[in-house]
């Protein structure tokens, strides 16, 4: 399985680092074109590298890391996902102020979903900071817990043995609507920092 990012900030180089460390490839990806990211790349080391956001798009499971507000215009253009998984890892927070954007009844995943025909979207990593994504999972008294959600029953359990064999403690919190409701800014499981002990 190969592996990607859209976006390449803290999330994606804290998430990009576990893959390589290891032993996998990953391809960091944003707006700004893959010559901004040879250093970030340099940093990580041989196995990762630089791709467009269509390049980036093209690996197994792709990763989301944009900022709320650039979701749509990261998510335009790309090639068909054809059953591809995208993880998205992001908040429905308007950067430019501290607040959440109003979705109704639809979760932020599901928004998500809508912009990327094709993919089977699991969501995930957005429950915590980023300093809890970049840091080991393993600890002494226990591994990070990691929840997910999604709609697709074989993409959360692909994207589960990947998140168990990095060190986390994956949970499925549900469908992309009813776990993706727990898991957004204001729910229950959003900024859980909590360890799982084996």
């Amino acid at each position: 399985m190969d592996f990607a990012t859209i976006g390449a900030g803290t999330v994606a180089q804290a998430i990009a680092g576990h893959l390589v460390a290891a032993g996998h490839k990953v391809t960091l990806s944003n707006s700004r074109g893959p010559d901004t990211l040879q250093d970030v790349v340099t940093r990580l080391g041989p196995l990762a590298s630089a791709g467009t956001p269509a390049e980036a798009a093209a690996a197994d499971m792709v990763f989301l890391t944009v900022r709320w507000p650039q979701v749509g215009d990261a998510l335009a253009g790309l090639p068909e996902w054809d059953g591809r998984i995208l993880v998205d890892t992001t908040n429905n927070l308007d950067s430019m102020r501290p607040s959440v954007a109003d979705l109704g009844v639809e979760t932020a995943s599901e928004f998500v979903a809508e912009r990327a025909p094709g993919a089977r979207v699991v969501k995930a990593f957005n429950t915590l900071f980023a300093q809890y994504i970049a840091a080991d999972p393993r600890h002494a008294d226990g591994r990070q817990l990691l929840f997910y959600a999604g709609d697709d029953e074989a993409a959360k359990a692909d994207f589960r043995a990947v998140a168990d064999a990095l060190g986390f403690a994956p949970v499925d919190a549900g469908t992309l609507r009813e776990g993706g409701r727990l898991m957004q800014v204001g729910g229950p499981l959003s900024a859980l920092h909590a360890l799982k002990q084996d």
